[in-house]
């Protein structure tokens, strides 16, 4: 597919697939830095700064159980990397202009049994805004299909320009949103894949019922010049400039 499709695309659909962009030595690599993360969780006391870990039964963090760093980027600079990754910011420049920052990275390792990422939601909610300039993108480290948690994706939903009303989820974390479900698509992928959508797109995950792990990174890239208040470029850690100025 040309870029031009791939553009096209991206803006009809609300959503790009790039199978296996991260492979060999590469993907290797990243893995790794995940597993050390994954490893390093087990003596991260409850409460610690960017590490959460899955809710059990009663409601309590499960400290076997890691459900995801936030500001992986923070935590671990090597991943910066993955998000400075030329082929990803070729694309992106396409869609967000030259200069680009990436904001609010994220590594959910989703674990087997049990291990969680996302319901059904939009990016944009967390960021305040309804701007169609905020790519997300989501980077799969393993194969990944319905039983270990694959993404699912409400294909032109973010065309409505609308943010749905999100509910605080009662049994774990975030806010997530109701919708009818038959509209509704897997985004199963093998690893390596990358997959960049609106963050006006509605989309979610399911969990991970399987005996494999469904490493995976998201973050968001953004005009340089585009001003969020939750997200300022000075002052919020998990922002950085990856491209131009």
């Amino acid at each position: 597919m040309s870029t031009d499709k791939q553009i096209d695309q991206f803006h009809e659909q609300g959503y790009l697939i790039l199978e296996k962009l991260i492979d060999g030595k590469k993907l290797d690599c990243y893995i790794s830095i995940f597993d050390e993360l994954v490893d390093r969780s087990k003596s991260v006391p409850i409460g610690t700064p960017h590490w959460s870990f899955e809710i059990d039964a009663d409601r309590q963090q499960n400290p076997e159980l890691l459900h995801k760093v936030q500001g992986v980027c923070v935590v671990e600079s090597r991943v910066l990397e993955i998000a400075s990754t030329p082929m990803i910011l070729d694309l992106v420049e396409k869609l967000t202009g030259t200069d680009i920052d990436v904001f609010g990275t994220k590594f959910f390792p989703k674990l087997p049994h049990g291990g969680t990422s996302v319901m059904w939601h939009q990016d944009n909610f967390y960021f305040g805004t309804t701007s169609d300039q905020i790519v997300s993108c989501a980077i799969y480290f393993d194969d990944t299909d319905r039983e270990n948690g694959c993404l699912r994706i409400i294909p032109k939903s973010h065309l409505h320009k609308e943010i749905a009303t999100h509910n605080k989820n009662p049994y774990g974390y975030g806010h997530w949103t109701q919708i009818d479900e038959s509209q509704a698509i897997d985004v199963a992928v093998p690893a390596g894949t990358v997959v960049f959508f609106s963050s006006n797109l509605l989309h979610g995950t399911y969990e991970n019922k399987s005996e494999r792990s469904r490493y995976s990174t998201a973050w968001h890239y953004i005009p340089a010049d585009l001003s969020l208040e939750r997200f300022p470029r000075v002052g919020y850690g998990d922002r950085y400039t990856v491209r131009g100025n």
